[in-house]
């Protein structure tokens, strides 16, 4: 229910965005067009931000004779934690990274990169998918990929008030309540702001949850807590084409070390987030094989990559 609210929440502040760009440019008449087109951008949005997204990375689903250990380890996990077999899509991409997208557990999505099913043994593999399969059980989903898609959205919107601004497009301050160029102007700056609050909006607190609740699907948090040391190692090595207003669904933030969106990553640190699943261990409190192993076969991957 928590993240339904959510969720209108973000629809409702885009429809706000889009009205008011709207009276800048238009006053009153672009007011009154701007309503309606962000009306149909919130029910594309609900609809069809999963797939957006997934086009976006090339994403394509496979079958369980393409990838049958994928398949295997998902069904599994799938039945431990009480949800509907999701489809399975694989992204052409070496960069080692996945996420989970839909708009509830009944049409839910699980995609990996190409490069993680090269990078991670087995346990690792199951280790991040049982993390991605608990986004979809805690409903995360619709959430991040609303969140992408707007994100998305209100950056191409500052886009189109800059360039309104420069070539004066915008109608004067007092004409139909117009905004003016400067407020344009003022508009464009705040814009990738309100951007990037969006991704900060879904909450750090998802990902210790989605952690704790795979590592339990998973039945060991060694897995886990292997890759994401390895997908912390590649981080900066072997950086991903990813679009920022999309960083906030993977599992690790794939603009580490690229760009200044990093600093308002919603992804909390690597480091503490591999110390819980620590904290989660029982008679192998003291074993950090799994996380050890992570960082020697991550470094021995990319060795043979540089040769």
């Amino acid at each position: 229910m928590g993240n339904n609210f959510k969720a209108t929440i973000l629809l409702a502040v885009m429809t706000a965005f889009i009205v008011l760009v709207g009276q800048m440019m238009g006053g009153t008449g672009g007011m009154i067009i701007a309503l309606f087109l962000a009306a149909g951008m919130n029910f594309f949005s609900y609809w069809f931000s999963g797939k957006i997204v997934l086009r976006m990375y090339k994403a394509q689903e496979v079958t369980p004779d393409e990838t049958p250990q994928v398949y295997d380890i998902v069904r599994k996990l799938a039945v431990r934690a009480g949800l509907p077999m999701p489809k399975i899509y694989v992204i052409p991409e070496k960069s080692p990274n996945a996420f989970a997208t839909g708009r509830n557990p009944e049409h839910a999505v699980v995609a990996v990169t190409e490069g993680l099913l090269e990078l991670m043994n087995r346990e690792e593999i199951e280790g991040v998918l049982a993390h991605e399969l608990a986004h979809i059980k805690n409903r995360d989903i619709l959430i991040g990929s609303i969140a992408a898609t707007l994100a998305g959205a209100i950056m191409g919107i500052a886009s189109m008030a800059r360039w309104s601004a420069i070539f004066g497009g915008a109608r004067s301050d007092d004409d139909e309540g117009g905004g003016g160029v400067i407020g344009l102007i003022v508009m464009s700056i705040i814009a990738p702001v309100a951007a990037m609050l969006i991704q900060m909006a879904i909450s750090r607190s998802r990902e210790y949850m989605a952690d704790a609740a795979g590592a339990g699907f998973a039945g060991n948090p060694k897995g886990l807590s292997g890759a994401l040391a390895k997908l912390g190692a590649y981080s900066g090595r072997l950086p991903m084409k990813a679009n920022p207003s999309t960083a906030h669904m993977f599992i690790v933030n794939p603009l580490s070390g690229r760009s200044l969106m990093s600093l308002f990553s919603t992804h909390p640190p690597l480091e503490e987030r591999i110390s819980r699943l620590g904290g989660i261990r029982t008679e192998e409190k003291n074993d950090d094989s799994g996380i050890n192993r992570g960082e020697q076969e991550a470094k021995s991957f990319w060795d043979g990559l540089s040769r």
